[in-house]
């Protein structure tokens, strides 16, 4: 137990600095126009993801505009048609205390593709490390989520050459399956909460990412590297609300 507790405060710490890398680049609203945004443009259909601070304009809110889900699923459409790729969805969008979740995924596959956060409001300082949001608000700003989105995403990957785009090179088949990853977050939560239960998983490009339940309701969510096993809590959500699935 020492030993899971002394892990699982690793991955927090680790989760956390990625959500203030991350947030950082939020920071950055684009002052330019979209002409980067079709990401089937250009040499070898390199998508712009990782430069989204660049190319995409953020919608802008107010210091005080309160995020609904509605106007969440308003957000992520716009994001998804700058995009500019019709290969790829909306899957579904969660809503938490702190932001909404949003996966996409790829529509010919099946399979996720990356996933962002809305926040409903800036995030406190002391998550985040004293000026990281540069004075700028991020109520309403759609941005990569951290962790395995940006660490272990081996097709979107954020962490390569700090841009989150699609590789010109085959996509390694994950050594873990999505039972086995299934073992591995159950046992990660058996050992750090009661009467819990790992729920409906996602497959994305180099990890799988579950819903679980506690008590039988949802409560959050961790994903687990499809070639290592190790599990990545989702840290930075708060209490969950409710959630909408697209067709």
């Amino acid at each position: 137990m020492k030993n899971t507790n002394a892990f699982a405060i690793v991955l927090l710490a680790v989760g956390l600095g990625s959500l203030a890398l991350g947030l950082a680049y939020s920071a950055y609203t684009a002052t330019s126009d979209v002409r980067s945004a079709n990401w089937n443009s250009g040499n070898g259909n390199q998508y712009m993801m990782g430069q989204w601070q660049q190319w995409y304009q953020q919608p802008q809110s107010s210091p005080n505009t309160v995020i609904t889900l509605d106007r969440a699923k308003e957000i992520a459409q716009q994001y998804l048609t700058a995009t500019g790729n019709s290969n790829l969805a909306i899957k579904e969008i969660m809503e938490f205390q702190s932001n909404f979740y949003i996966i996409y995924y790829e529509k010919d596959t099946g399979i996720g593709a990356f996933e962002m956060l809305i926040w409903k409001q800036a995030p406190s300082s002391g998550m985040m490390g004293s000026g990281m949001m540069g004075g700028r608000g991020a109520a309403g700003h759609i941005m990569p989520e951290p962790g395995p989105n940006m660490m272990w995403n081996t097709k979107y990957s954020y962490m390569a050459s700090g841009m989150m785009e699609t590789r010109n090179q085959a996509f390694s088949t994950m050594t873990v399956s999505q039972s086995q990853a299934e073992q591995f977050a159950q046992a990660y939560l058996s050992a750090n909460f009661q009467n819990v239960k790992t729920e409906m998983a996602t497959q994305f490009y180099g990890y799988y990412t579950f819903d679980f339940t506690v008590n039988g309701k949802i409560a959050g969510m961790l994903s687990v590297n499809g070639n290592t096993g190790q599990v990545w809590y989702h840290s930075w959500h708060g209490d969950f609300v409710r959630e909408v699935e697209f067709d």
